[in-house]
């Protein structure tokens, strides 16, 4: 059985880049928020579903109008807490099937936003934060998909606060500017092979 390893981080952290870099040094990662996108297009269940919660034309040509469900989540807590019901089982069990095909890697990993504010990481044997200051990350996400700087702090103030994520996770990576990715990273992964798998859990 693989070891199975959580990556995550605040919007703009470099959750993605983490990643790349596992993924060049051969070790398997399961994208959460791209798999949950395309079970919320593909999976008849889970459209089935959503349809119910917000109704049939929360769909446009058969996607999900993800911007339309963005604004209404975003305030009504019932409405998101009903969205996180459907998706997030879905995106487990989908989880589930990868590792499966994944047993022959001694690392897996799964990254994925909101690990710690969905309870997900208890069902992992470690956890990754990915941390940097906040400037640098609004300077980032600003560059990345052309939004404010109020529109990047929205989206910081709906996540659960870096401090709060230290407490919870076992490793943290800082993607500051004046510190180097790949020794961190490495560090990491050394540790976790050079382990018992007993021990590790």
């Amino acid at each position: 059985m693989s070891i199975r390893v959580g990556v995550t981080g605040g919007i703009g952290s470099g959750k993605t880049l983490v990643c790349k870099v596992l993924e060049t040094l051969g070790y398997p990662v399961f994208y959460s928020d791209i798999v949950a996108k395309t079970i919320t297009d593909t999976d008849p269940l889970v459209i089935a579903q959503v349809k119910k919660l917000f109704g049939d034309g929360i769909y446009y040509n058969g996607m999900l109008n993800r911007k339309k469900v963005a604004e209404l989540v975003f305030t009504n807590n019932d409405l998101l807490a009903g969205l996180n019901s459907i998706v997030h089982p879905a995106v487990a069990r989908a989880f589930e099937q990868w590792c499966l095909q994944n047993t022959n890697s001694q690392l897996v990993f799964k990254e994925a936003a909101i690990l710690f504010e969905t309870g997900a990481y208890l069902e992992l044997h470690k956890t990754i934060l990915i941390t940097a200051p906040e400037d640098i990350r609004i300077k980032r996400v600003i560059e990345r998909d052309g939004v404010t700087e109020s529109e990047v702090r929205a989206r910081m103030a709906s996540q659960m606060p870096d401090e709060e994520k230290k407490r919870l996770a076992d490793f943290i990576i800082d993607n500051s500017s004046n510190q180097l990715l790949l020794p961190q990273i490495i560090n990491i992964v050394q540790i976790l092979t050079s382990s018992q798998y007993g021990k590790i859990r």
